[in-house]
């Protein structure tokens, strides 16, 4: 499907005119403005709504919309199959080179070079960063805090082991009760 055919628009579009075109195709075609139109019409409405819904979200977002134009114009070393963006689920939609959703396959015949790419494309999302740097300074805080605690027990109790300590403790546990 080509985006900007789908809102009217030519490549240069802005991001204004991208958001005016898609509202008011959402208006046209919006499924609830055609309830009670025969299947027909509904069906079709539903349709162009979701073409333009998918159009919209592509090119309003700058990552997108740069991967979508390179796509376009043959800019990936595979012919320019790219991966396409395809959100709907009750809907298939399927990208220029006749894949459905997710990743084509890079020209490779085992498909090891796109599952590589894949992979990458995980390690480096946002999200996996954020929690792997989520993950990082919890096990770094728990090692400052455990090699914190002893540096203190250290400090404040010069030549005991805990172990002895809590002997100690007991011991005067014991003294207390026979009291």
């Amino acid at each position: 499907m080509e985006y900007y055919k789908a809102l009217g628009l030519g490549r240069n579009a802005t991001k204004g005119e991208i958001k005016e075109a898609f509202r008011k195709l959402a208006l046209q075609f919006h499924p609830d403005k055609h309830s009670s139109s025969p299947k027909s019409v509904r069906d079709g409405s539903t349709l162009r709504f979701k073409q333009a819904s998918e159009a919209y979200e592509v090119l309003i977002d700058d990552h997108k919309r740069a991967h979508y134009d390179r796509s376009r114009t043959g800019g990936f070393p595979s012919g320019g199959n790219g991966y396409g963006y395809h959100h709907y689920s009750r809907a298939k939609y399927y990208s220029k080179n006749g894949h459905g959703y997710g990743y084509s396959k890079a020209g490779n015949a085992d498909g090891f070079a796109s599952k590589f790419e894949i992979a990458i494309r995980f390690l480096t999302t946002r999200a996996f960063l954020l929690n792997a740097a989520f993950v990082g300074i919890l096990i770094g805080g728990s090692i400052i805090i455990d090699t914190s605690r002893d540096a203190l027990w250290k400090m404040h109790n010069p030549g005991k082991s805990f172990e002895e300590a809590m002997e100690s403790i007991e011991k005067g546990k014991a003294v207390k009760d026979k009291r």
